[in-house]
């Protein structure tokens, strides 16, 4: 009897795979939320708010932007400033007639159009405080792989920042960066040498609540590791530093515990985040985001060092198809549309041409940007 019931398990075991199929639960409680991304500054600059609303569960993750929304913001003192869409979801600011200043209240105003109904939202009245100055940033080179007797060694960066607010008012803080950085292909082509640009992905905040006095030493901004080519000619990061309510604070430590938990169906839903923006006939209905007002102060840091061990998207591995020997002016099947000159040899003996069918390997703009950065040096 205990034969035939290990058989019965085996033959379960082998028929089930072939039997699951995935499910996904049909649920639109959370895909027509709002979602809402704002932030105001006392930077003289575009200031944006972005309005979409979640996929709905078992589809991509890409948000779905409400569009034809009036967005506007007022301050204490009675003005309110218009926001305009740029793109779908996209509203920004005038700069010429709308800078944030300290110690000022705002207000976010938000009306969309459901169903041919005007819904209104609004944010609580948030203060714009000031935020101390970055006192240093600075990396320091790290080994990710020790060289050994078999493995090559393998190198990157981590990067920290010190600040200080001598009057003990600034008890939270949050950083973004955006990092910048300068590519070479290393073949004769037209388009050899690009910028790079990308925000950062993670949610960086620290609060001193637990310190004697507000300072920070050493908070790890970032690595920079060999996985990319980030680091093989010239890198930039430009970190900008936000002062935070301890509310804004908490909403963004709830936000950043669901990021580093799997998305399934039972862990921590982003609607279990509270935001500072309600709708105003029905407060109860939940939102999703927060406006963010704060001061902020910003730093650059440049890194010019050597690296070893980092990763090329543009070794003759990965670039080089096939190479062609004979006259330069012979024709090439599928040129310009599935295969690109990298290297022209007209000069015999003997003449060749050799060819890729990656065409970053041919133009970095596909990547970035051939136009140098005001900022770079």
């Amino acid at each position: 009897m205990k034969r035939i019931f290990q058989i019965f398990l085996i033959s379960v075991s082998i028929l089930l795979p072939g039997c699951v199929t995935e499910f996904v639960p049909k649920t639109t409680a959370d895909s027509e939320m709002l979602v809402v991304e704002g932030l105001v500054t006392d930077r003289p600059e575009v200031y944006t708010i972005k309005l979409s609303r979640p996929q709905h569960l078992g589809l991509q993750n890409v948000p779905r932007p409400v569009q034809g929304s009036v967005v506007s913001v007022s301050d204490d003192s009675g003005q309110t400033f218009q926001f305009t869409e740029t793109n779908p979801g996209t509203y920004v600011s005038d700069p010429s007639s709308f800078q944030g200043k300290l110690g000022h209240f705002y207000t976010l105003h938000i009306s969309t159009d459901v169903n041919s109904d005007n819904v209104k939202y609004e944010s609580y009245p948030m203060e714009l405080k000031p935020v101390p100055q970055i006192d240093s940033l600075y990396y320091e080179k790290v080994n990710l792989v020790e060289e050994t007797p078999n493995t090559q060694l393998q190198q990157g960066c981590n990067i920290f920042l010190d600040t200080w607010d001598p009057s003990n008012n600034c008890k939270y803080f949050r950083w973004e960066y955006s990092e910048t950085w300068e590519i070479h292909i290393p073949f004769p082509v037209p388009n050899s040498v690009c910028w790079i640009s990308s925000s950062s992905p993670s949610i960086n905040i620290k609060n001193t609540n637990v310190l004697a006095e507000d300072k920070i030493v050493r908070y790890p901004v970032s690595q920079v590791s060999n996985s990319s080519d980030r680091l093989s000619v010239n890198y930039s990061i430009l970190v900008n530093q936000y002062s935070l309510s301890e509310d804004e604070y908490r909403y963004w430590e709830k936000s950043l515990n669901v990021s580093q938990q799997v998305g399934g169906l039972y862990d921590i839903i982003p609607s279990s985040v509270s935001s500072n923006i309600y709708r105003l006939d029905n407060p109860n209905e939940q939102v999703l985001g927060y406006f963010s007002v704060s001061g902020c102060s910003s730093k650059r840091l440049f890194v010019k060092d050597h690296f070893t061990g980092l990763f090329s998207p543009y070794t003759n591995d990965i670039c080089i198809s096939d190479t062609i020997y004979g006259s330069p002016s012979s024709p090439i099947a599928h040129l310009g549309t599935s295969v690109w000159v990298i290297i022209n040899h007209p000069l015999p003996p003997p003449s060749y041409r050799v060819l890729t069918r990656i065409k970053d390997c041919y133009d970095c703009t596909l990547r970035g940007t051939n136009i140098m950065p005001d900022f770079w040096k």
